[in-house]
């Protein structure tokens, strides 16, 4: 047995934005349950310092979490600048939603643009099915 599979995989605490996306809406009309709506849906955007620090490639399933749900989803490079450090952005889908909070503070509006969750590597793991 190696060594280093007694040790746990790194984890960091991002802040999720989602955002909307004309080709995800586009993919979501012609098929919600479609490989393109999942491929352009189930991503977590994150700043090239949060991929060096859990150890991900571009294309890698990581693991997202907090006390709301759990999901599996791919990361991928936003490639947006200045440096976001601690900062992700998700498509709004059903991926995101799974980590929003039913709390609404009497506004009856979830609040969509502040999730705070704990990111790790799911090497291995696929992507969340809706269906769970």
């Amino acid at each position: 047995m190696d060594f280093t599979s007694f040790l746990k995989a790194p984890e960091i605490n991002v802040k999720i934005v989602t955002y909307r996306d004309i080709f995800q809406d586009k993919a979501m009309i012609e098929n919600r349950f479609g490989e393109e709506y999942r491929n352009l849906s189930a991503v977590i955007k994150l700043d090239p310092s949060d991929f060096k620090q859990l150890s991900v490639k571009k294309g890698d399933s990581v693991i997202l979490k907090n006390s709301f749900g759990t999901v599996v989803v791919i990361a991928e490079e936003s490639g947006y600048e200045p440096s976001h450090k601690g900062i992700a952005y998700m498509p709004s889908s059903p991926w995101s939603n799974m980590l929003v909070s039913d709390e609404t503070g009497g506004t009856g509006v979830p609040r969509f643009k502040d999730i705070s969750v704990t990111v790790a590597s799911a090497k291995g793991q696929k992507v969340t099915e809706l269906e769970s």
